[in-house]
């Protein structure tokens, strides 16, 4: 068993924190989904949230969906001017037999155009 790094990305429509809750639980299920993981699959995940969200963290939504012996942190991500506002980013470590090319790395809405060249 390798492991193995998948990305991920969602922007927010609003700093609120339970449509916090719902996208960010909506791109771990879809991490999960896509690339035929359990919880038990996960190693560490970090997450990051643009300066502009503040009402929760991005680490309360896995904690909502049952992961809950895994290693969660949060960060603030860089202040860069012309940034996409209001995007929280997943970098998840997890155990798998999939080659790195099959990995399928999550960017839902608008935060596709942050990787076009992994985004499925």
């Amino acid at each position: 068993m390798a492991v193995r790094a998948v990305r991920g990305a969602v922007q927010l429509e609003r700093d609120e924190a339970g449509h916090m809750d719902e996208q960010v639980g909506a791109l771990l299920t879809a991490i999960l989904e896509r690339n035929g993981l359990t919880t038990d699959d996960l190693i560490s995940i970090w997450f990051t949230a643009t300066p502009d969200l503040h009402s929760d963290f991005p680490a309360a939504a896995a904690r909502k969906l049952g992961i809950v012996d895994v290693p969660l942190i949060c960060a603030q991500a860089l202040d860069i001017e012309g940034a996409m506002p209001r995007v929280v980013r997943i970098l998840a470590h997890i155990e798998s037999d999939k080659p790195r090319v099959e990995i399928a790395h999550v960017y839902l809405g608008a935060a596709a155009a942050l990787r076009k060249d992994i985004a499925q």
